[in-house]
C-alpha cells in the first residue's frame, strides 16, 4: 500500500516537473498534456518504439489490447501523472500572468 502511494505522488511531481520544464522551454502551456498519452502508450506496451515504424498495424493491435489489461492501481498511478501535467499547465499561466516571464 506505501508504493501506491510512493508511486502516485512520483508520478505526479515527474510528471509536473517534466511540464514545467518543457512548457518554459518551448513556451506551449498545454503541450505536454498532449503528448502525455503517447508517453503513458510507450509505458504500458512491451513493444519496441520502431515496430510502431516496422509493423504498424500489429503494433497498435498490441498496443491497445495491453492498455484494455491494465489494472485500477495503474491507471490511477497514470491519472496522477497526468494531473500533474495539468497543474503543471496552470501553475505556469498564473506565474506567466503574475509577471514572471520564464526564458
Amino acid at each position: 500500500m506505501i508504493q501506491f502511494v510512493v508511486s502516485i505522488i512520483l508520478f505526479f511531481v515527474i510528471f509536473f516537473g517534466l511540464a514545467f520544464i518543457l512548457n518554459m522551454l518551448l513556451r506551449r502551456t498545454w503541450l505536454m498534456a498532449f503528448i502525455y498519452p503517447i508517453i503513458v502508450l510507450m509505458i504500458v506496451d512491451n513493444i519496441s518504439t520502431m515496430a510502431y515504424f516496422t509493423a504498424p498495424g500489429e503494433s497498435f493491435i498490441a498496443a491497445f489490447s495491453g492498455l484494455m489489461k491494465i489494472t485500477i492501481a495503474d491507471i490511477s498511478i497514470l491519472t496522477a501523472g497526468f494531473a500533474g501535467t495539468i497543474v503543471s499547465g496552470f501553475v505556469i499561466k498564473f506565474l506567466r500572468k503574475s509577471g514572471y516571464q520564464m526564458f
